[in-house]
């Protein structure tokens, strides 16, 4: 088998406590950019071809695995932390078969380190016929870091933790970021790791010595830009760490066409598919599994979650779609609500502050002002008239309303489902429906008007003084009508 036909099996150590995040959440689920952190970890391992991916557990193992559940990974437990090398070893009994592949380990809390730069480390690897490599970066001050001592001609001769370090060894700026590349005899060395250190604990940097002492070549895989494992220890390091990819995914989409003002205001998270010509205006946020099509506009501070917006589609600002598929061509907003279930046709319009759920508006519905549409089912070019309320819930179980097409509903009437309304009819304003209407027809649910003469001079001129006190204008009035 040849060096590039090896598999490459990934161990994830995400074990750690991290007590600066000061949070009952274990630190590697903290999210950025809309992933917990260890699940950038995942991403980046099978993005790579990783045969086998296995992270390992220890502080809030049973929350970590919950939150990787599906995502293809094993688990292996450290129960008792006793430093990277026990770590990684747990995580090599949890892979069957592991003596015939390259072993890459990465961390559960590097969320910056990208897919491109490990290709390049495992070429590298590989084209050397390294048996060790590390991914080294280099900083004016690497305070915090192991050291990467290399000898005259060099070469790298060993890594030194930092309380371990020499004063001299303390102003190396060639630092260790623990990502370590291996060849298939990792298991086997690592057993060979002691603990005769400062901290007591099993060091994985430990691994380097042992690949030298057998003869093999030990090389290091210097990092272009060291931010990349820049690990986030607390939540200034989270803010950091998510600021960056924000800027690798708005910039990946405008260099793929996409419009976006003020980008540093706009947040989107990975799993965001947007088409040519997307305009996305200040503070916009695009979440989860949404797909925004050509020529779609989003309008400054609209919050889009889960939804599908087909071609020409417009979002007006401060709308906030969670579960919607808005049809092309159609508008929503401003300040509308689409909730999960919603499904606009082409050319729909929702105006402000209207609110869907579980609704299907065929093309051409018009919903303009102050609505709220649930568990209805709305045909063609019917037109929804201010104020307009279906009144779903009985106060136990919800119940669904169907309207024809071509129906006119008048302002501020209410539908009280269940109710089927025909093709064509005609609702009046202000009717509270309580029973079908047929197709055609019209009906008008309110009381008959009365209008009683002189009814406000007799009943506030029973109030005069508190009118005289408070409402100078009417007590004008009243002295007019000689009341």
């Amino acid at each position: 088998m040849t060096a590039t036909d090896r598999p490459l099996d990934v161990v994830i150590l995400a074990a750690g406590q991290g007590t600066r995040m000061k949070s009952s959440l274990p630190k590697v689920l903290h999210p950025v950019a809309g992933r917990p952190m260890v699940a950038w970890a995942v991403k980046t391992a099978q993005e790579l071809g990783a045969r086998q991916v296995v992270v390992v557990t220890g502080h809030g193992a049973a929350q970590v695995e919950a939150a990787l559940a599906g995502s293809g990974v094993v688990f292996a437990r450290q129960e008792q932390q006793l430093g990277t090398g026990h770590a990684f070893l747990c995580g090599l009994d949890a892979v069957p078969d592991h003596t015939s592949a390259d072993v890459l380990v990465l961390y559960g809390d590097t969320p910056l380190l990208r897919v491109e730069t490990l290709r390049d480390l495992l070429a590298d690897h590989r084209r050397r016929g390294s048996a060790f490599t590390v991914l080294t970066g280099e900083l004016p001050d690497a305070t915090g870091y192991g050291r990467i001592i290399r000898d005259a001609a060099g070469n790298v001769e060993r890594i030194v933790e930092q309380k371990d370090a020499s004063p001299l060894e303390r102003t190396v700026r060639e630092f260790n970021s623990g990502v370590y590349l291996m060849d298939a005899r990792a298991s086997e060395l690592a057993h060979r790791i002691t603990n005769h250190n400062a901290s007591g604990e099993y060091y994985l940097t430990d691994l380097l010595a042992l690949y030298r002492a057998e003869g093999d070549e030990v090389h290091a895989f210097r990092l272009a830009d060291p931010a990349e494992v820049m690990g986030a220890n607390d939540r200034s390091g989270l803010a950091e760490a998510e600021g960056i990819i924000r800027q690798r995914i708005t910039g990946m989409h405008m260099r793929s066409g996409v419009t976006i003002h003020m980008p540093e205001t706009v947040y989107i998270e990975d799993t965001v598919i947007l088409g040519r010509d997307v305009t996305l205006e200040p503070g916009v946020i695009l979440r989860g599994q949404t797909t925004l099509a050509d020529d779609v506009v989003v309008g400054a501070y609209s919050v889009i979650t889960d939804s599908v917006l087909d071609a020409g589609a417009v979002v007006k600002a401060h709308s906030v779609l969670d579960g919607a598929h808005v049809g092309a061509g159609s508008d929503v907003g401003p300040f509308a609500r689409l909730r999960p279930g919603t499904v606009l046709g082409t050319g729909v319009h929702i105006g402000n502050f209207v609110e869907t759920k579980n609704a299907q508006l065929a093309p051409g519905v018009k919903a303009g002002h102050l609505a709220y549409l649930g568990d209805v089912t709305v045909g063609e070019e019917t037109n929804v008239g201010a104020g307009t309320i279906v009144a779903n819930y009985d106060g136990v179980n919800k119940h669904r309303t169907t309207v024809g097409a071509g129906v006119f509903i008048g302002s501020n009437s209410t539908l009280i489902a269940p109710r089927t309304v025909g093709d064509a009819a005609f609702i009046a304003a202000g009717s509270a429906v309580h029973d079908d209407v047929p197709e055609g027809a019209m009906a008008v649910a309110r009381g008959k008007q009365r209008t009683i003469e002189g009814w406000s001079r007799r009943y506030w001129g029973g109030l005069r003084e508190q009118v005289q006190l408070k409402l100078p204008w009417l007590a004008g009035w009243l002295g007019r009508q000689g009341g």
